[in-house]
């Protein structure tokens, strides 16, 4: 990635966590994507905890794989009592393999 693609990422990732926070009533569920995997946390800002986590298998990072965390972090964060979050993108076009994972964590049960 060339460093102006990745300053602009940067910017976008700022604007998006000013104006996004997760709060013990809401917690924020943010997506990382590495070249490798897709990562989900549900994190209480304002306590500085992470509810819940979950991530694809090593390897696997396409929509269907995204599809499958999507459940899973519904899953876990339901155990944690968690119904309602906010949904930090991370910078990321909402389309593909974000879309999937949220559109997965709505059926699951999440509202956001």
């Amino acid at each position: 990635m060339s460093k102006r693609k990745f300053q602009l990422r940067q910017a976008r990732k700022r604007r998006i966590r000013a104006r996004v926070s997760g709060t013990a009533a809401r917690p924020r569920l943010t997506v990382f994507c590495s070249l490798q995997r897709i990562y989900t946390q549900v994190v209480d800002d304002t306590g500085g905890k992470t509810l819940a986590a979950a991530s694809s298998p090593y390897g696997k990072k396409n929509v269907a794989a995204a599809t499958k965390v999507g459940e899973t972090i519904a899953k876990k964060a339901k155990e944690a009592k968690v119904t309602a979050v906010v949904f930090d993108r991370n910078a990321r076009k909402y389309h593909g393999r974000i879309k999937a994972l949220a559109d997965a964590a709505r059926a699951g049960g999440l509202q956001f």
